[in-house]
């Protein structure tokens, strides 16, 4: 098949080209190399075979003439960061989106498109399921936490009715509450897909990845997490900060199980219209994490834990991937194996230490980063 990849010289992209080709397949790459994921420009881990498009995934003429003879679409070019140029979200992710299908549609082009998989997110779910061990009266459905609670270190979510601390749950595909614009532009990147898709017969699936982890993450972003800021903190002897209480859980997915999922849904026609949860299987505290890491590289390091937060982080969000592994899809790779993957390619890049303060830096300057009154409780 000839396959295009939007955001293609990503992270996901890039590894989802390598498998495709691998396969046989014919891929193309739309990219627009923006500065904050790629500041030195094209990557040098783009494989030799794939054609590459610079450009912006949003400007009509260079989307249609990427998508000219096609067969199948993945989807992957997104906006994501904690800035507050709300609007961003919904031009980079949700009308490119709307565009993909839109020239399909004009061109006729949908008759012989294959398939189009669209990239998601975990944070489409919001906070996630809870439940009240004390009332038993059924699933919650928590919003975000405010600050005028996480400024005074209160943590966890409680029970709107009795108080006590609610338990996290494993949240499905059904669980639908975004929380913050990127989370609302990928939700509404999920509807485009699955509904437009059904209506013009375009067969489309959407793609909730949970934290992906891996070689290639972008460093400057200031939307990756913890395995960036820990794997730097750890190489350059710099203290990483623990946010919160370091208690809160996390559900991180290798790399190359997500391009398993990315293959499987492309060839399984009974993926089609749906969408899937991308995730790991086993629950992890941020804390869990860090010792992992710790162990692993061989190197030890206190962090900071002072009662720091990040504005609009979930507490817990835990993935059930059972739908998608009702395919024949689950994770072969376990964290440890991100862990050690991800640090013999920190070992080959440049700048290690101005990349870990320029996203302190950016952090702070967008207020993301703030302290809680009440560190002394923790």
């Amino acid at each position: 098949m000839d396959i295009l990849i939007t955001g293609g010289a990503g992270f996901i992209g890039s590894h989802t080209a390598d498998a495709l080709i691998a396969r046989g397949h014919h891929v193309t790459i739309l990219d627009s190399l923006q500065p904050a994921v790629h500041p030195a420009g094209k990557p040098a881990y783009l494989n030799p075979k794939a054609k590459f498009i610079q450009g912006d995934v949003c400007n009509r003429d260079t989307l249609k003439n990427a998508l000219d003879g096609m067969d199948a679409v993945y989807h992957l070019a997104a906006y994501q960061d904690y800035l507050t140029d709300f609007s961003t979200f919904f031009r980079v992710n949700s009308v490119s989106t709307a565009l993909i299908y839109e020239i399909l549609v004009e061109t006729g082009w949908m008759s012989h498109i294959q398939k189009v998989v669209v990239a998601a997110s975990q944070a489409v779910m919001g906070e996630g399921r809870y439940r009240c061990i004390r009332c038993a009266s059924g699933d919650i459905f928590p919003s975000i936490r405010l600050d005028a609670e996480l400024s005074q270190g209160r943590w966890e979510h409680h029970c709107p009715v009795c108080g006590e601390t609610l338990q996290w749950a494993p949240s499905d595909e059904s669980v639908v509450h975004p929380c913050n614009p990127y989370a609302i532009s990928k939700n509404s990147q999920e509807q485009i897909a699955v509904h437009l898709g059904a209506r013009y017969g375009i067969p489309s699936v959407a793609m909730r990845y949970s934290i992906v982890q891996g070689p290639r993450q972008s460093f400057y972003n200031a939307y990756s997490g913890a395995m960036r800021i820990f794997s730097l903190s750890l190489m350059t002897g710099k203290p990483p900060t623990i946010f919160e209480d370091g208690l809160q859980v996390r559900d991180f997915v290798n790399i190359q199980d997500v391009v398993e999922a990315n293959l499987l849904v492309l060839e399984d026609r009974r993926a089609d219209y749906q969408v899937f949860n991308v995730g790991g299987e086993q629950a992890w505290t941020v804390l869990d994490f860090y010792s992992a890491m710790q162990r692993i590289v061989n190197r030890e390091l206190m962090p900071v834990m002072g009662g720091h937060y990040r504005y609009g982080d979930t507490r817990h969000i835990f993935s059930d991937t059972r739908k998608l592994q009702s395919l024949g899809w689950r994770p072969r790779h376990q964290v440890e194996d991100s862990i050690r993957d991800y640090w013999e390619y920190l070992q080959h890049q440049d700048s290690r230490e101005n990349i870990l303060e320029y996203a302190e830096k950016h952090m702070k300057q967008l207020q993301v980063i703030r302290k809680s009154a009440g560190a002394g409780v923790l």
